[in-house]
């Protein structure tokens, strides 16, 4: 069985409520084999651990059982949240919908570091460095060289995005900058007509989208934690404010 832990979000959204409207559901992916391992990963794509196939069908149970069923799906281009997201939706019986897939909800790009473990770059950089790589809100990491954004370049995933989008590294306000268009130009159409939306992404652009949602400050959204597999709900107003907020768990 699941239970829901509750908040009311902000004064500011207290007025105009209209309930119903929309309801937004925000899923990090499960488990991966590099969250395993400790690794920066980022744009890498790693697959799921067997614990974090479980976590996704469990997120499918949940939602199942909270009566929470999407009728449209957005993910990354990475395959850690598009099977995440294929196997909540198998759970829910819902594998039918429309999904689409977007690179503005990939993970947060971490440069230099994709690929190294977390302890030892700590140990190589010192703690306070890798502490600001990974929490400061304004600071990215160290970018890859030109030559290692070949592959990406050549990557079939991006074929149609701009070579000048496409990060060397990324700050959370980085994130923050390219998921804004998809927020406006993909999310919000589908909010207003009410339908009930499942985003299947990663810790970082998920946070980036709810410091928009929350209007977090960037130094408290730093240390917001996102857990694998449990759907975070927001009901939103008809000003697409936050009116309630709750995440489902085991």
């Amino acid at each position: 069985m699941s239970s829901a832990e509750t908040s009311q979000i902000g004064p500011e959204h207290n007025s105009h409520y209209c309930f119903d409207v929309a309801t937004l559901i925000l899923l990090r992916h499960g488990q991966s084999t590099w969250n395993l391992e400790n690794r920066f990963t980022g744009w890498v794509d790693v697959d799921l651990t067997d614990q974090g196939i479980r976590e996704a069908v469990a997120a499918g149970k949940l939602l199942s059982q909270a009566g929470l069923l999407p009728t449209v799906a957005f993910t990354s281009v990475l395959k850690r949240a598009v099977k995440t997201l294929d196997l909540a939706l198998y759970e829910m019986e819902l594998s039918w919908i429309p999904v689409e897939k977007s690179w503005r909800l990939n993970e947060r790009h971490y440069g230099s570091l994709q690929g190294l473990n977390k302890a030892e770059t700590a140990q190589l950089y010192g703690d306070d460095q890798v502490k600001l790589w990974r929490r400061s809100f304004d600071t990215p990491p160290p970018p890859l060289h030109p030559n290692d954004m070949v592959d990406l370049f050549e990557d079939l995933r991006y074929r149609k995005v701009a070579r000048e989008l496409l990060p060397a590294t990324e700050c959370l306000k980085d994130v923050l900058e390219r998921m804004m268009p998809f927020w406006y130009d993909e999310l919000v159409p589908r909010l207003i007509e009410a339908e009930t939306v499942l985003v299947s992404a990663h810790g970082n652009s998920l946070r980036a989208l709810i410091k928009h949602l929350e209007n977090v400050s960037d130094n408290e959204i730093v240390k917001y934690e996102i857990p694998n597999g449990e759907p975070i709900v927001y009901q939103l107003d008809k000003h697409l404010g936050v009116e309630s907020k709750h995440i489902l768990r085991l």
